[in-house]
């Protein structure tokens, strides 16, 4: 029997996933103390309501939730009057009652993109759930469980029986973990994913293999109801980009890698300078920020064509912009305001610069690095807009923990730069709740606020269409009704599975973490 304490790594396979394989295992996640319920009957009081189907808020309505699942939705008045008492649900002696009056309610956050503590050394797990869920993450797509797929599923595991304070888990495998030998052929390949379903995983993280093992590798994921994901590392991408493996049945891919060359008109592999050397990671995202200039013009025959075609495929692109943000701002994300309180100092030391380490590559990062990846952005956001414009699924994910990018503040980011991409608010939060679920199988149970639905829910005082910095856990700086700068609490309560957290009591605790951290060092 084949363990997954090894690990194959594919030529196309990053080094930082051989070097967070070989990194101790961070601690567990303990076991949950905070959170209450699930009741058997509770009811929000008057919130206004915004359901991840597309529709515009509404409210005041009252949400009755029994046990973990929506049973009444009702509207009990309109803005600026009093509460119509007669609609509202009747509330026995045992009920749970819970006043959100003034407070916007809406579903789970889904997180397409979330490693459970990347390769930074010895991440804890708790530090990273609470991160997540005190920022309405309620369920995360784990994307090649590089800490070991045994210690992922234990958390996938408690997590499902709210015995730690988690999102909702939904495990993908890298190609080739957990396997003895190198795979280069089609039957290999086909034993690989069975084993794989077998185990338990969810779906498989693709970084790039030959034609016929990717082609067998999707068959098979397709053939045992897997999903799969892809990075379309540099190293393979001439012989498949983006559009040649959802041919095969790739269901969604994480970045943009392989999108450009699909759209390659005058070439088939991306111009790199004679000293380029991939293993040099300033070169290889020098590079990467020129590559959208090389593929075709927006609103071309060969941009349409392959926008067109993805669509039709029924491809999820799961964008992440916000890891890549430093590259085009590198002293914005060195500075952002939530470092101090929330960056573990193990954490800032894997984003400083470094030859070795994934993700640091600011060996002299200058002017025109910035600016070539600013003008990288406005074409690969337009993609974006055009994509979803014409119903492409766009989802959002994070990839936190690498490139100044913390769990959560990250989420929060990349809705502000799908809403620079040009998508409206309310696409924006389709995109993070219910095309996410639609994406892993799920939108049955989670990703809106709709009857029979299980109770996932994010609840914040100020109305996020207005202003997505509301989310964040520092909140929303600006002046009050004194004229006296403050900052806004961001997300107040995070309802997964029917138990209330409080959001805020989860972000002390990962301040406590940081300051413990902190002390120890001194």
């Amino acid at each position: 029997m084949k363990t997954l304490k090894t690990m194959f790594v594919s030529l196309a396979v990053f080094v930082f996933t051989a070097q967070a394989m070989a990194l101790q295992t961070p601690p567990k996640a303990p076991e949950r103390t905070q959170g209450d319920g699930p009741y058997e009957r509770l009811i929000l009081r008057g919130g206004t309501m915004i359901t991840g189907e597309g529709a515009p808020p509404q409210g005041p309505v009252d949400i009755v939730i029994e046990d973990d699942r929506i049973t009444q939705i009702v509207s009990v008045g309109n803005p600026g009057v009093p509460i119509i008492e007669s609609r509202r649900p009747k509330a026995g002696d045992n009920d749970k009652e819970m006043d959100v009056s003034g407070h916007y309610i809406l579903p789970g956050f889904v997180d397409m993109h979330a490693h459970i503590g990347g390769s930074a050394e010895g991440i804890p797990a708790e530090y990273v759930m609470k991160l997540w869920l005190g920022h309405g993450i309620t369920t995360i797509r784990e994307p090649g469980s590089f800490n070991g797929f045994d210690w992922v599923q234990w958390h996938q595991q408690q997590a499902s029986e709210n015995a730690i304070a988690a999102p909702r888990i939904v495990p993908y495998v890298g190609f080739g973990q957990g396997w003895e030998e190198p795979i280069y052929g089609a039957e290999q390949a086909r034993e690989w994913v069975r084993y794989i379903k077998q185990q338990g995983a969810e779906g498989i993280k693709f970084f790039g293999a030959s034609r016929k093992v990717m082609e067998a590798a999707l068959d098979e994921a397709n053939k045992q109801g897997l999903g799969t994901m892809m990075h379309h590392a540099q190293l393979n991408v001439m012989s498949m980009n983006a559009l040649d493996s959802a041919r095969l049945g790739l269901t969604s891919m994480e970045h943009w890698y392989g999108l450009p060359e699909a759209l390659f008109e005058d070439k088939r592999i991306q111009d790199y300078p004679a000293n380029y050397n991939y293993n040099n990671e300033q070169h290889r995202f020098e590079e990467a920020g020129r590559l959208w200039k090389q593929a075709a013009e927006p609103g071309s025959d060969k941009w349409n064509a392959v926008r067109d075609e993805l669509i039709q495929l029924d491809f999820t692109i799961n964008p992440t912009l916000t890891i890549y943000e430093a590259s085009r701002d590198l002293m914005r994300e060195r500075q952002a305001i939530w470092h101090d309180e929330y960056t573990l100092p193990r954490l800032w030391e894997f984003f400083e610069p470094s030859r070795y380490a994934h993700g640091s590559y600011w060996f002299d990062w200058t002017t025109d690095n910035e600016i070539a990846w600013k003008k990288n952005y406005q074409t690969w956001m337009r993609f974006l807009k055009d994509y979803h414009a014409n119903g492409g699924r766009i989802t959002l994910g994070s990839d936190a923990g690498y490139i100044y990018k913390i769990y959560g503040f990250g989420y929060i980011r990349e809705m502000e730069l799908l809403r620079e991409a040009g998508l409206n608010a309310l696409e924006v939060i389709h995109a993070a709740t219910l095309a996410g679920a639609e994406a892993l199988g799920l939108d049955d149970e989670i990703g809106s606020i709709a009857l029979g639905k299980k109770a996932d829910m994010v609840i914040v005082k100020e109305n996020p269409l207005a202003n997505f910095k509301v989310l964040y856990g520092t909140g929303h700086f600006k002046l009050d009704d004194n004229n006296q700068p403050m900052r806004t609490d961001g997300v107040k309560y995070t309802i997964k599975d029917g138990i209330v957290y409080d959001s805020q009591q989860l972000l002390q605790d990962v301040k406590n973490i940081v300051v413990e951290e902190k002390a120890s060092r001194q």
